[in-house]
C-alpha cells in the first residue's frame, strides 16, 4: 500500500509519500514540500497547492492520503489559512479518486512515540527510524507529513 502524508499549511505544504512493504516495515518513496511566495493573494496560493498536489499524486499514484487534522490554533488567522489549504487538500484527493484518512497531532504523537504530548524532535527521530533513515527529513513540514503516513500505516495494521 502507497501512502500519501500531508501536513496542511498555506505558505509551507508539507508531503511524504511511503510504501509498506512488509509488516510493519516502511519505506520512504518521496518528501518534500510545495512552499507558496508570501504576500501572494490567497487564491493563487491555494492554485499553486492545488497544482503541485495534482501533481505529486499523478507522479506517485497513491492509494490513500493521510492529512493532519486541525486540532487547536492559538492564531486564528492561521487556523483559517490552514483550514482554505486543508479543504483544498481534501478536495484534489477527493477529485483523485484517492481515500482520505485524518488524523489530530495527538494521534500521530502516541502512534510514533506512545507520548500525546511529545515534542517535534522526538516525533521527528521516529519518523527517522521508522524509515530507516540516516537524517531526520528536512524540513518539519516535510517531517511531519511522513509522520501522518506513518500513523495511517500503523493504523491499518492494527485494524
Amino acid at each position: 500500500m502507497r501512502i500519501l502524508g500531508i501536513d496542511p499549511g498555506t505558505g509551507i505544504l508539507g508531503f511524504g509519500v511511503i510504501d509498506c512493504v512488509n509488516y510493519g516495515k516502511y519505506k520512504m518513496v518521496s518528501a518534500g514540500v510545495v512552499r507558496t511566495p508570501p504576500h501572494t493573494p490567497l487564491p493563487d496560493r491555494l492554485e499553486e497547492i492545488y497544482n503541485s498536489l495534482k501533481e505529486i499524486i499523478h507522479e506517485t499514484n497513491p492509494d490513500i492520503m493521510s492529512v493532519e487534522k486541525l486540532f487547536f490554533a492559538k492564531n486564528v488567522t492561521t487556523a483559517i489559512s490552514v483550514s482554505h489549504a486543508r479543504g483544498v487538500v481534501l478536495l484534489t484527493a477527493k477529485q483523485a479518486g484517492i481515500k482520505i484518512a485524518e488524523y489530530t497531532p495527538l494521534q500521530i504523537k502516541n502512534t510514533l512515540t506512545g507520548y500525546g504530548k511529545a515534542d517535534k524532535r522526538q516525533v521527528q527521530e521516529m519518523v527517522k527510524v521508522n524509515l530507516g533513515l540516516r537524517d531526520i527529513p528536512k524540513p518539519d513540514d516535510c517531517a511531519d507529513a511522513l509522520a501522518a503516513a506513518i500513523t495511517h500505516a500503523a493504523s491499518m495494521r492494527l485494524n
